[in-house]
């Protein structure tokens, strides 16, 4: 009948409209899905520190490890665009965080060191002595804690959009009250639906992130001071989530690091720019270098403010 000749053409239509309103659109309102990961040389869970931890690793036995660290309430996933780009020269190491994606979360009190604590154990397990690690978000502040605490481990740190007290959030999340337990509705009954039980166990890890997100990190200028690690805080132009002059207030304070402003992008930046994403951790990883012999960073028009913050440009977009 000609009704059903006309549906593949007009589905056609649609799609091109709603692909040609995702593209009218700025990178940093665009959120695309990552694609499935690539196919892992080493794969598994690793028993360490009362967690299961879930992990991958990419180019195995390539060039200088990374590690890639992702946001909260995500997974390793995430970096489906930036790991078969980087698994070309590099051996690529992905996780998922204590309490996120396939990692279990055990029965300790969620925090940002002890996140910190888990990767270096992994790192242990995986006999690998230094990475240059990649944190996004609140993989970002994990970086950060890995930095101040085990620098051994660092070649240097690449942390986007990470924030050092709840106050560089542009918006401190309100804290609910945490469930006994994550299988518990709130009423304190378990439910006896399954699609039930999975949407109170969200509901309560998001609980416990608001809570996290709320209350930590809490690293001093003090702390900062005494990171020796080569190190970029990395921001988009359009972040929504970091206060711009906090970004710039963390580069200051870490001896010798750089702050890198990547152009028109928001939180995301790893997923609405790949191609600007990872020149920037080129250009960062051929420049490390001991901190107080590397040169001054070029000064950015489009910086956010901050107090003597150094700055430099990060790639082009596209």
């Amino acid at each position: 009948m000609p009704i059903f000749r006309s549906l593949p053409g007009a589905a056609c239509l649609l799609c091109i409209a709603v692909a040609a309103s995702a593209a009218a659109l700025p990178k940093w309102q665009q959120f695309p899905a990552p694609p499935p990961m690539p196919p892992a040389d080493e794969s598994g869970f690793a028993d360490i520190r009362g967690i299961s931890m879930f992990y991958s690793v990419y180019g195995e036995g390539k060039g200088s490890p990374i590690l890639l660290i992702h946001g909260g309430l995500s997974s390793g996933d995430v970096w489906s665009f930036e790991v078969p780009a980087l698994a070309r020269a590099h051996e690529v190491i992905v996780a998922d965080s204590r309490g996120q994606g396939r990692s279990t979360h055990g029965l300790a009190w969620l925090t940002y060191h002890r996140m910190a604590e888990d990767y270096v154990a992994l790192l242990a397990k995986l006999k690998i002595d230094r990475v240059t690690l990649v944190g996004w978000s609140d993989g970002g502040i994990i970086g950060i804690d890995i930095a101040m605490h085990h620098p051994k481990l660092l070649d240097g740190l690449f942390a986007q959009a990470p924030n050092v007290t709840p106050a560089g959030l542009t918006t401190i999340p309100e804290i609910d009250p945490p469930p006994l337990s994550d299988s518990l509705s709130p009423g304190g009954e378990a439910q006896p639906d399954p699609a039930a039980r999975a949407r109170d166990r969200q509901m309560a890890r998001e609980r416990v992130f608001k809570r996290l997100w709320a209350t930590e990190p809490n690293y001093s200028d003090g702390d900062l001071a005494r990171i020796r690690v080569p190190t970029e805080i990395v921001i988009g132009d359009h972040d929504p989530v970091i206060r711009p002059e906090h970004a710039a207030h963390i580069a200051h304070v870490i001896p010798g690091a750089r702050l890198v402003v990547l152009k028109d992008v928001g939180h995301p930046a790893h997923l609405q720019d790949p191609k600007q994403y990872l020149k920037a951790i080129e250009d960062f990883m051929a420049s490390e270098k001991p901190a107080a012999a590397r040169p001054p960073a070029v000064a950015n028009s489009k910086a956010p403010p901050g107090p003597n913050a150094q700055t430099a440009a990060a790639g082009t977009s596209g």
